[in-house]
């Protein structure tokens, strides 16, 4: 397989997924041609094999791996759906508000059931009562992860249910504007007609939100074509008030990036699709997103570590990379309390930048050595 040739499977996802979210149906004689395992391979990079399997059929292909695909989609919601309802109704009867987020929502506006893939269900809640939330999820057959760690709490049951209740929307790792913005979160959410604790926020503030959220991958490990998928469908089915949506992205710092995604996915999935002649900033965006896949890459991830500690550089110098491995062998206070209860003692900081040392040698050995090789391959520049 040639970089060429998985270029073409991406573009051809695109298409595909195109029509399956405008209810059309691809041209059959050209999709018959498609190399199939390569088409797989690329939907699949993008959580998006359930999509382009349904686009599929409306031609009258029928392939194994995106029947399978798509039938897995369907099983995974229909389980997790569930599950939400079950902890929505246990968190009405104990008094403790709550607001699905992303994906949870979003999976209604795709054509049908199941299309919109995702890997768990977001849900914010009143961050005060954690551990009675905690004690509901493990009593519901969930087991905790990663509890009280971060900005959010991650649950599993199996076989495929995964749950982030978040505690925030952004954690003390993010962008100072994001966590600034959303700190005092309730004051921009409704209230649900038809639940007591449930809340939502409104059409234009569920958009910023994404599109925050998005944000915060592209410009971390980056972000893959379903966020794209997710706003061309968001924003076929509301109309916003698109004046205040640049207001707030602008108090955000991400208008540019708003205006930038929001015109790409337009592009991409809507009437005027523009795939061979995109203009060079939206070429450029595209080609980043293909790499990515939707949740990013580690070599993204490091190269937007690396920017933060010794900035943007055409040539990264042997002391620009000792900088950076100091920054990682030894974070600072605030960057290590989320995760390590001791680090909220400035005297116990050393002993946290022991333990993470032994662990980094021992049990995360193969991971810290593949960003090692990473990083030594930015001696050319970041870019």
């Amino acid at each position: 397989m040639t970089n060429d040739e998985y270029r073409k499977a991406l573009d051809a996802v695109i298409r595909l997924g195109a029509c399956a979210v405008n209810g059309e149906t691809p041209e059959r004689e050209w999709a018959k041609g498609l190399d199939t395992d390569l088409l797989y391979k690329a939907a699949k990079q993008h959580l998006l094999t359930a999509l382009v399997g349904h686009a599929l059929e409306s031609a009258g292909i029928y392939e194994h791996s995106f029947i399978q695909a798509k039938a897995k989609a369907i099983r995974k919601l229909g389980l997790m759906d569930a599950e939400m309802a079950v902890l929505f109704e246990k968190l009405e009867q104990a008094g403790i508000w709550y607001v699905p987020l992303k994906g949870a929502v979003l999976k209604a506006y795709y054509p049908a059931y199941g299309l919109r893939q995702m890997a768990d269900h977001d849900i914010l809640f009143d961050e005060s009562c954690a551990d009675e939330v905690k004690a509901i999820m493990e009593d519901m057959g969930f087991s905790s992860e990663n509890f009280g760690t971060g900005n959010d709490d991650c649950y599993h049951k199996e076989p495929v249910c995964n749950f982030e209740l978040h505690r925030s929307l952004f954690g003390i790792c993010h962008e100072t504007k994001l966590q600034e913005y959303y700190r005092d979160v309730k004051t921009r959410l409704l209230p649900d007609e038809n639940n007591r604790y449930g809340y939502h926020f409104s059409p234009e503030d569920f958009y910023i939100y994404m599109v925050a959220h998005e944000y915060k991958h592209y410009s971390a490990g980056g972000t893959g074509l379903r966020s794209l998928v997710d706003t061309y469908v968001y924003l076929k089915k509301v109309t916003l008030d698109m004046d205040y949506v640049a207001a707030e992205t602008e108090k955000l710092g991400i208008r540019e990036f708003e205006e930038l995604n929001r015109s790409l996915s337009f592009h991409l999935f809507g009437d005027d699709k523009a795939l061979d002649n995109l203009p060079d900033k939206e070429a450029e965006m595209l080609s980043f997103v293909q790499k990515c896949g939707p949740y990013g890459s580690m070599e993204n991830n490091i190269r937007s570590r690396m920017k933060k500690v010794i900035g943007e550089q055409e040539k990264v110098t042997g002391w620009m990379r000792f900088k950076y491995y100091l920054s990682r062998l030894f974070p600072t206070q605030e960057l290590l309390r989320p995760w390590y209860p001791l680090a909220k003692y400035k005297m116990c900081i050393p002993l946290v930048w022991i333990y993470r040392i032994v662990v980094i040698a021992t049990v995360r050995r193969k991971k810290v050595i593949r960003e090692v090789k990473i990083v030594e391959k930015q001696r050319k520049g970041l870019n």
